[in-house]
């Protein structure tokens, strides 16, 4: 732990490693954004892409880059540094390596709203504040059923187990509902896909993410590292633990709920970046910033791979991260047991 003295009383502590960490992710990702966008139906080289963005190119380079290509990228990043930032603060809150929004059932619930508008027939806009509020709704029954008490880590991801079960039967009765052609594409966004992202989709998720994101990891994250301790330590620290915990559940429910609504329900990025975080920083706490970090490089590099990886084909981005993030799954049960832990 470094600290570093500010002028006026104030002090600033930060582990180099962690810091170096989120700027390796940071670099990492910068250069495979230029990747993703260079290439395409309408190829271009690196210098052309960063010569684009700092006001030159062409008019066809211009629309292509800023219209097309760089929503996609934004929306990647902010999906995949919402989805960590959640699923680092479940984690935490739970003391549970598989706390994640999607074993508590938030990505079904949102899928469930999503599939409604789909059946009934409505906008894109309409499938996206559905998706929205059928999250909030799912996190909300979610944390009633779990209450009693106090909120605690197993008897959470029971319950959302069974609601993403009961959800996942509810999204399959919607699916045989549907017409043929929304079906498709209700399968398409299911899945969690960026394609054909505009600026539309990464407008309302940069809002909530530049609002909650320095809530929870100014305001929330030295208490969220007392919480770890226990809920009595905290309390003895003076941590207010049933606000604080409403606190983060809400703001974490928010985050997937809008993340949901961008890129669809994108499956294991919320489990696996605090888990890379944690062993690429080598230090105990949540590691909220590198996990951010580490998801949205995460999300990029899957959505790259799946543009690229059979020629002429395109797969969803929620495609690649189900199974590097399923096959991610089983390690990490596996060393659960090995431990003794399951």
């Amino acid at each position: 732990m470094t600290v570093l003295r500010i002028p006026g009383g104030y002090s600033l502590r930060f582990r180099p490693r962690a810091l170096a960490v989120g700027a390796g992710c940071v670099l990492l990702a910068a250069g495979l954004g230029v990747v993703a966008i260079a290439g395409g139906d309408y190829p271009m080289t690196p210098a052309d892409v960063l010569r684009t963005l700092l006001g030159g190119g062409t008019p066809a380079e211009r629309f292509i880059i800023h219209e097309l290509r760089l929503p996609r990228l934004v929306t990647a990043l902010l999906v995949g540094a919402a989805l960590a930032l959640a699923g680092a603060v479940f984690q935490s809150l739970v003391r549970n390596p598989l706390g994640s929004p999607d074993m508590l059932g938030l990505t079904q619930g949102a899928s469930t709203g999503a599939l409604v508008v789909v059946v009934l027939g409505g906008s894109s806009l309409a499938l996206s504040g559905a998706a929205v509020a059928s999250g909030l709704a799912t996190g909300v029954l979610v944390y009633l059923l779990t209450w009693r008490n106090g909120v605690h880590g197993y008897r959470l991801i029971l319950v959302g187990i069974g609601i993403t079960a009961i959800l996942t039967g509810v999204n399959g009765y919607l699916l045989t509902r549907a017409p043929l052609m929304d079906a498709a594409r209700a399968v398409l966004w299911l899945t969690g896909s960026l394609d054909g992202r505009g600026w539309s989709a990464a407008l309302p998720l940069l809002i909530v993410l530049g609002v909650l994101g320095p809530l929870v990891l100014l305001g929330c994250g030295p208490a969220l590292r007392m919480l770890e301790m226990g809920d009595d330590t905290a309390a003895a620290l003076g941590v207010p633990v049933r606000r604080l915990r409403m606190a983060l559940l809400a703001a974490a429910v928010l985050l997937v709920s809008f993340a949901a609504a961008a890129a669809g329900p994108v499956s294991f990025v919320a489990l696996t970046a605090p888990h890379l975080a944690r062993r690429l920083t080598r230090s105990p706490g949540p590691n909220l910033l590198p996990a951010m970090c580490v998801g949205a490089t995460l999300l990029v590099a899957a959505d790259l791979l799946a543009q690229r990886a059979f020629t002429g084909h395109q797969l969803p981005a929620g495609a690649i991260t189900g199974a590097i993030g399923g096959a991610y799954l089983v390690w990490l049960l596996a060393m659960q047991r090995r431990a003794g832990r399951l």
